[in-house]
């Protein structure tokens, strides 16, 4: 199983690819992605019968898009890439997702993706 996660909007999504068995989910993140990303991955994959452990490779979507929610979407398929000892490849626009099977496919594994942000980060000042 393939999983494919793009969090580079307030819209966090969530593809499983299971042989010819694609499942597609969202989740309206907005400023909780650091604290819900886990558990919104987690939540699809028992909803699919599957485990950590049932996931061959990731691909991520590498931007441009959301500084932080790059930051964190990356750095969580990062981090399960490197546990798991699987596969990671990175992707942009808008064949993001046939590029990373294509480059799965091909044995590609990255190791570690970085962001692709296309300009300087835009802070904002936090809401109270």
């Amino acid at each position: 199983m393939i999983i494919l996660l793009n969090t580079s909007t307030t819209i966090c999504e969530l593809t499983i690819v299971d042989c010819d068995l694609v499942q597609e989910y969202s989740w309206q993140s907005d400023r909780e992605l650091a604290k819900g990303l886990l558990k919104f991955i987690d939540d699809k994959l028992k909803l699919n019968n599957k485990t950590w452990s049932d996931i061959l490779a990731i691909g991520i979507f590498e931007g441009p898009g959301s500084f932080t929610g790059l930051r964190i979407g990356i750095t969580v398929a990062n981090t399960i890439a490197d546990a798991q000892k699987i596969p990671i490849v990175g992707g942009q626009g808008n064949d993001w997702k046939k590029d990373i099977i294509f480059k799965l496919n091909s044995g590609i594994d990255e190791k570690i993706v970085l962001p692709f942000y296309d300009r300087g980060p835009n802070i904002t000042v936090p809401r109270k």
